[in-house]
């Protein structure tokens, strides 16, 4: 296979313009050929001369001596490794013929949690054999997206069935987006857009810079991925969470789950905690059983809403482009206190959604669907704290202090998102609503003081990074541009720590995994964690 890096074309290039520029590079002359993008990004420096840069693999006879006639850095002879899971049938090890010494597995492993982690380790391990069992205390991906709709149209929140909770995750309600800076030499990365796109996702996302799947999406994929895994001899039980666990000596023995049914045992050697990182009840569950943890930096902040059409003209020169769609932006900033503000979870032409998963406590996310289509762009920004940073001490307080943001933030809405503009952000008034912009929402919004809600040094580093920013995209710091808050659950404040080898926790049989465990940081890590788990417990066990 011949890969040819650095292809630039116009972005109102055709197929056929591509196919040809491919022929030019390698001197074909009329040979027959075949080609795979492997990654597509856009140049957009200058912004009258825009382009799309193409990375492609060429299937082509007479490698060696197309190379010969070619002196081209951007141009090589690449020969794929595909990812391989160790155990490819049941009970049948594939790595170097050696005598299986795997623990005899006598229970079904449980999954805790099905969001990216939970489904990716599910199937892997349904695949060869092992018939896992997935505990879920939400609802299935159909019946959350109706659940959280009517949550957002005013009706009470579900504790157990909200954005936070339910299949397929936190992600299911946000941008979707699958780019990760995760190393990946085994091929993880690859395998997982694969299996997306087998689920139903579109083949785009192989190659483009930033591919993302909308909620609209995710919630059909998620579904057809929890379809395959049953299909494959794995089961699902939803409205079902892990209440305790049974141990003996310092071995998992058992779990305890309640479900709709009540609370009952069930026999376990192996439990996988692919916990979100809201399930915090749960790991205070975890933390009294002697599961051991530590308090891990995060970061807090708010969602801040501009125009689209700002954000399109400030990266794209000129507000509106079919061929290129809603522009996204990545921002960062050191604050005179050392601290790190920057932007996170960018959604285009997206919405700010009231993300609540507790009683009293109101926290806000950003979400988009596949269209990206809607007035507004939003992104969090938000400031890294670290343990010192927390009210208290203790590998929890992390939590207690997520708490005390989000119950300010439902005091000062009146339990809707509260919202300001970032004049009165700056000058630390309620304002009186009046503002050019208005809100793209999940949920109902009230005119408040944001900044009360957030602690004085988190304020003032919120209002440096955004006039930073500003010098960067030209009306970031806008007066109009609309704050609201809290944005709390950007990454576990929790790790729940795990041998870097073993993956296993202090108690043998426990398995921390994904992002609410602390290993991971988006859709696609997670999904990368749950695949890596799957491995080692594959090779641990038969």
């Amino acid at each position: 296979m011949i890969r040819i890096s650095q292809l630039k074309l116009p972005i109102t290039h055709t197929r056929q313009e591509l196919e040809q520029k491919i022929a030019r590079t390698l001197r074909l002359s009329g040979q027959t050929f075949g080609f795979s993008i492997r990654r597509q990004s856009l140049d957009a420096r200058h912004q009258e001369d825009k382009l799309f840069v193409y990375t492609v693999d060429v299937d082509v006879s007479g490698e060696e001596r197309i190379l010969k006639r070619i002196r081209d850095k951007d141009v090589c002879l690449v020969r794929d490794k595909p990812y391989v899971f160790p155990v490819k049938e049941r009970d049948k090890v594939t790595c170097r013929g050696e005598e299986d010494r795997r623990v005899a597995l006598h229970e079904r492993p449980v999954i805790v949690g099905s969001g990216p982690a939970g489904l990716f380790c599910a199937w892997y391990l349904a695949r060869a054999g092992y018939a896992p069992l997935v505990v879920e205390r939400g609802d299935e991906a159909v019946k959350r997206k109706e659940k959280v709709e009517d949550f957002w149209k005013g009706q009470s929140l579900d504790p157990d069935c909200n954005v936070q909770f339910g299949e397929g995750g936190a992600g299911t309600f946000s941008d979707g987006k699958l780019n990760t800076l995760v190393k990946d030499p085994f091929g993880r990365n690859a395998e997982v857009l694969k299996r997306f796109v087998k689920a139903g996702a579109p083949e785009e996302i192989l190659y483009v810079q930033k591919p993302h799947l909308g909620t609209d999406q995710l919630i059909h994929i998620v579904t057809s991925l929890r379809t395959q895994v049953e299909q494959m001899g794995g089961s699902f039980r939803f409205r079902t969470k892990l209440t305790g666990l049974d141990l003996d000596g310092g071995r998992l023995r058992g779990v305890f789950l309640r479900g709709q049914e009540g609370t009952y045992s069930l026999p376990a050697q192996v439990c996988v905690l692919a916990l979100g990182h809201s399930a915090r009840d749960t790991f205070f569950m975890l933390h009294q059983a002697g599961v051991y943890m530590e308090a891990k930096p995060f970061a807090v902040g708010v969602r801040v809403e501009h125009p689209q059409a700002w954000i399109n003209q400030a990266m794209y020169g000129e507000e509106e482009n079919p061929l290129l769609g809603a522009a996204s932006y990545k921002v960062t900033h050191t604050c005179a206190d050392g601290r790190g503000v920057y932007s996170f979870c960018m959604c285009p032409g997206g919405y700010v959604v009231n993300a609540s998963s507790e009683e009293n406590c109101l926290c806000v996310n950003g979400m988009s669907y596949q269209a990206r289509d809607s007035a507004n762009a939003n992104s969090a920004v938000i400031v890294t704290v670290r343990p010192q940073d927390y009210q208290g001490d203790g590998a929890l307080a992390g939590i207690a202090f997520q708490r005390s943001l989000e119950q300010a933030a439902y005091r000062a809405g009146a339990g809707r998102i509260p919202v300001q503009r970032f004049e009165d952000f700056c000058k630390n008034r309620r304002g009186d609503g009046f503002c050019a912009l208005q809100p793209c929402m999940k949920g109902d919004f009230a005119w408040a003081n944001v900044r009360e809600i957030l602690p004085p040094f988190l304020a003032a580093d919120i209002e440096e990074g955004i006039r930073a920013f500003d010098r960067k995209i030209k009306g970031f710091a806008h007066p109009d541009a609309l704050l609201s808050g809290v944005e709390s659950r950007s990454s576990s404040p929790v790790r729940i720590v795990r041998d870097p080898k073993t993956l296993l926790s202090n108690i043998d049989g426990i398995y921390p995994c994904g992002e609410g465990a602390g290993y991971a940081g988006g859709i696609t890590s997670a999904a990368m964690d749950g695949l890596k788990m799957a491995e080692v417990i594959a090779l641990t066990y038969r």
